[in-house]
């Protein structure tokens, strides 16, 4: 059960309008930060990739990296939700937030001094990861903390926003920084963009946060939470969707740089570039889900379908300017899927138990990469950047349609074709009405 500023007098809800929770002076603050520290992270991304390339010339080597970076989600991803959901988060965020920029305060000396190595990349990777286990859930649940439960949906598409602003300029700025001084810079910078995150935190007002019942530590917290997802269709299956879109659909490190390596013959320039397009996608699908207000699951099935779709299609872009301007719709739904499925999540599960399945969430999303990132990696290696491209894109559509099918059919719903002029062709509709339609 969650108390906030004014509960006693159960206030109406504040209206939902696109920035509506930045209203929230807390919330704010974070944000603030987020933007500052997501705009190092991103510059981190694209130096790592590129350096990473540099060093050994292979996809497949980035693939590695990134798996490096997840592995610990799949492994203890859930675990990370079950302190998520004891500890404070504040304090919590405060110890994570510190320790991520410690690994790109090291990665940078190792940088700028001359003597990284591969296998350097590879460690502060799976540091990073670590940390990340318990930084994600933790971050990720403190929103209904210092928004309530009118803004929820709300704070997600904008937190989705800001991360997707700051990849509009990190890759960009990454690229002009390597070309310019060397990758090591990116990882200074990345390191010293925490300081913002962390005086914001230390700044909110702790008597304005929401606060929501912690469980006790106790035996079998970790199992409880599997049951309750497992007992619940309208969480089980948006699970399952994104588990296996972030696994096979969502390697775009190794595509876009093998993409500018192998077929374009270009540099980071314009490996950033196409990051930045795919950014300004992403953004307007996080603004268009901040000003819906409400998570439904028919959006995230469509918008996966289309995502997978389109991923077939840009990988067959017959020119360089084709395949630049398909990655801005691309990150639109791609966005799309990942914030609908989020909010929906998060919003369907009680309070008590919102680390967990949000660990569970970001375990399937992001901890699935460790599986893909490799097997993808070696695809696009060798049977070429477009095939690998799109074997991606074709796992995430498959997926989103058997997914669509399942949810229909616990919904107790049918496929309805109309092809009369003025009516819905396409529509999934209750079994009565289908019956009396017929």
């Amino acid at each position: 059960m969650s108390s906030g500023p004014g509960a006693d007098s159960a206030p109406a809800p504040a209206p939902t309008t696109m920035f509506s929770s930045l209203k929230i002076r807390n919330y704010r603050l974070f944000a603030t930060g987020q933007v500052v520290s997501n705009t190092g992270t991103w510059m981190q991304r694209i130096a790592q990739d590129w350096l990473v390339l540099s060093l050994t010339g292979s996809a497949s080597a980035v693939g590695i990296t990134i798996a490096l970076q997840f592995l610990p989600m799949l492994l203890l991803g859930l675990y990370g939700g079950v302190l998520a959901d004891r500890l404070p988060k504040r304090p919590l965020l405060l110890a994570t937030q510190s320790a991520m920029s410690l690994t790109g305060l090291a990665l940078a000396v190792l940088t700028l001094t001359g003597h990284v190595q591969v296998w350097h990349v590879y460690l502060t990777a799976f540091l990073l990861g670590l940390v990340t286990v318990v930084d994600n859930p933790a971050r990720q649940t403190f929103v209904a903390e210092m928004v309530g439960a009118d803004q929820l949906a709300n704070a997600v598409s904008l937190n989705s926003a800001n991360f997707q602003s700051a990849r509009l300029v990190g890759p960009a700025f990454a690229g002009v920084l390597i070309t310019a001084v060397g990758s090591g810079y990116a990882f200074l910078l990345n390191g010293l963009s925490f300081i913002a995150p962390i005086a914001g935190l230390l700044l909110m007002r702790t008597g304005e946060l929401y606060r929501i019942e912690r469980p006790p530590r106790a035996k079998g917290q970790l199992r409880e939470g599997l049951k309750y997802v497992a007992g619940k269709p309208e969480l089980i299956w948006p699970i399952v969707l994104v588990g296996f879109i972030g696994t096979f659909g969502f390697n775009f490190p190794i595509w876009l740089s093998a993409f500018v390596d192998d077929i374009y013959h270009s540099g980071a320039g314009t490996y950033g570039l196409l990051n930045t397009l795919m950014a300004a996608g992403s953004l307007a699908g996080a603004l268009l889900a901040a000003r819906r207000g409400s998570a439904r699951l028919r959006v995230l099935v469509g918008a996966a379908v289309l995502f997978g779709a389109l991923e077939i299609v840009t990988a067959f872009a017959p020119q360089f300017w084709i395949f630049a301007v398909l990655l801005v719709p691309l990150g639109m739904f791609g966005l799309t899927v990942n914030v609908t499925a989020n909010s929906s999540i998060q919003m369907a599960t009680e309070p008590a138990m919102r680390g967990r399945v949000m660990s569970l969430f970001m375990m399937v999303f992001v901890g699935g990469t460790p599986l893909g990132a490799p097997v993808v990696g070696w695809v696009t290696d060798t049977y070429g950047p477009r095939i690998g491209f799109a074997a991606g894109g074709t796992v995430a559509m498959v997926a989103a349609i058997g997914v669509g099918v399942m949810l229909a059919r616990v919904g107790g719903l049918r496929l309805k074709i109309d092809l009369r002029p003025g009516r819905r062709h396409v529509e999934f509709v209750p079994r009565e009405q289908l019956a009396t339609a017929a």
